[in-house]
């Protein structure tokens, strides 16, 4: 039986902030990575490496979200503004980068690199070892527009202009290394850090231009995450709200308790496990989105007209991608190469992430550098864009498109699938062989006669090859341009284990 894609079945718009990324001074993410320094003999701008900028730029990543992340539990942000000679070192112990760290990156340096990519910035504040006044000079400093030692400190810092920054993290996992602490102390902190947020208005009356981002649960622990919201929620809803947007839940792909399955040595079995594990997000975003609905319509009404009643938080997917056991033990910490394994979950990702346009409004892979799910790789002077770069390539033509209700999987062919309605009119159909060895064909089926295009794929002859400095395009997208007539149905032979998409018009 054809599997069917109407283009009148909407869910919803992809947000393009669903194709986030997210940068950390773990490993060599940041140093080493996307920061090499002015004086560096690797081609540079500014410090930063040459052929990382120019894959952002081509990427154009919706979001960038710094500086962490369990980082940010730790980071002043004062250590990193000003001359870079007199800013002091410190000690990143962090998932075991330990490193000293010399602070060459900061608020500006990111804010610039956000600047030349076209992202949005998200920072995550200091709550566990910082405080909320710490929190607010930061925000003057990046967003005042004059007139105010922060902001004249900024301009002298070589900004004028306020940034804008409108995406501000408060916390990062406070149940484990932010803290540990329980829903009710987080909600506590919360409200401090929150409410001492600077307004940036003229009046009470107008809506601040700030997006606080609370922190969410740990996705990976289903009773916990469901009682973490449940009592966040109710902690939070008691008495009067403060400021909140957004809810911020991260998940991760474990590999954990396979001794031999490493990132590129891996059998049929391991193949399979990760690829099917990266499928519960889907049931973690509906069951906390469902969680928020919950908590929501247990709002108590204000006593005053003064008072607002939060009627709507937004979830977010800040934290998610691979994460493979040997990222413990590897130097530089938490390094990953990328296969065709990986590829496939990526894309796989983005599909429930899109199909679940209406629920979920901003989402970060994690990492973007030589950290964990990459996306680019560095080694010596070369720049490795990996498997996952193309995906995020192949999936750009999607921001913005309105999600289309499929089959989520082809019951003839066994491959994954996601459909949207591109803004200039095409429809854009992702289909995902997951078998390690065997090809398969699906038959489309649209509403009215459609012509299909152009179809991209990204496919391997062996599962385990990755792109390195001496091979870079061992696993490299390939695009297809299709001139069969208009009709119905078409056939389509996918690659084994081959991530495609295709455009009809």
């Amino acid at each position: 039986m054809p599997l069917r894609i109407d283009p009148t079945a909407t869910i919803g718009r992809i947000n393009p902030a669903l194709h986030g990324q997210f940068i950390e001074y773990l490993g060599e993410c940041i140093d080493g990575g996307i920061w090499v320094g002015p004086d560096a003999d690797v081609p540079h701008t500014g410090g930063i490496r040459q052929g990382v900028l120019d894959a952002l730029i081509e990427l154009a990543p919706p979001v960038l979200r710094w500086p962490g992340g369990c980082y940010a539990d730790t980071y002043h942000w004062r250590d990193g503004i000003g001359d870079r000679a007199t800013r002091p070192t410190t000690f990143n112990e962090n998932f075991g980068t330990y490193e000293l760290d010399d602070h060459a990156f900061g608020t500006d340096e990111y804010l610039r690199l956000c600047e030349a990519i076209g992202a949005e910035p998200w920072i995550n504040v200091n709550m566990m070892t910082g405080t909320p006044a710490e929190a607010r000079d930061w925000m003057e400093y990046v967003n005042r527009d004059s007139g105010t030692d922060l902001a004249e400190q900024r301009a002298a810092n070589g900004h004028p202009a306020p940034y804008g920054v409108r995406f501000w993290g408060i916390g990062n996992e406070p149940w484990g290394g932010g803290g540990t602490m329980t829903p009710a102390s987080y909600t506590d902190a919360y409200r401090a850090f929150a409410s001492a947020m600077p307004r940036f208005t003229g009046s009470v009356f107008e809506t601040p231009a700030a997006y606080p981002i609370a922190s969410g649960p740990d996705g990976n622990k289903p009773r916990e995450r469901v009682a973490w919201t449940r009592e966040f929620l109710r902690s939070l809803t008691s008495f009067r709200q403060p400021p909140i947007a957004g809810y911020d839940l991260h998940f991760y792909n474990w590999n954990i308790d396979h001794e031999d399955d490493t990132p590129t040595r891996f059998d049929q079995a391991g193949w399979d496990r990760v690829i099917a594990s990266s499928l519960e997000l889907e049931e973690v975003i509906v069951e906390q989105w469902g969680l928020i609905q919950e908590g929501l319509a247990n709002v108590p009404q204000p006593e005053s007209s003064l008072d607002t009643r939060l009627e709507h938080l937004d979830l977010i997917v800040g934290e998610w991608g691979n994460w493979h056991r040997d990222a413990f033990f590897v130097r530089p910490a938490l390094r990953q190469q990328v296969t065709m394994r990986d590829a496939i979950t990526t894309a796989l990702s983005l599909d429930i992430l899109q199909r679940h346009a209406d629920k979920v409004s901003i989402a970060c892979n994690a990492q973007t550098v030589n950290v964990l799910n990459s996306l680019i790789l560095t080694d010596g002077d070369a720049t490795i864009l990996t498997p996952n770069y193309d995906v995020f390539l192949m999936y750009k033509a999607h921001r913005g498109a309105t999600a289309l209700a499929t089959e989520r999987v082809d019951p003839a062919s066994g491959a994954h699938v996601f459909a949207s309605v591109a803004e200039d009119g095409a429809v854009l159909v992702n289909l995902t062989n997951p078998s390690m060895t065997e090809p398969v064909e699906v038959e489309l089926e649209f509403v009215t006669p459609m012509r299909l295009e152009r179809i991209e794929t990204l496919a391997s002859d062996e599962p385990t090859r990755h792109n390195t400095a001496e091979q870079p395009d061992a696993v490299r997208r390939v695009a297809t341009m299709l001139d069969g007539a208009a009709a119905r149905t078409h056939t389509l032979r996918l690659a084994a284990g081959s991530v495609n998409v295709v455009r009809a018009v």
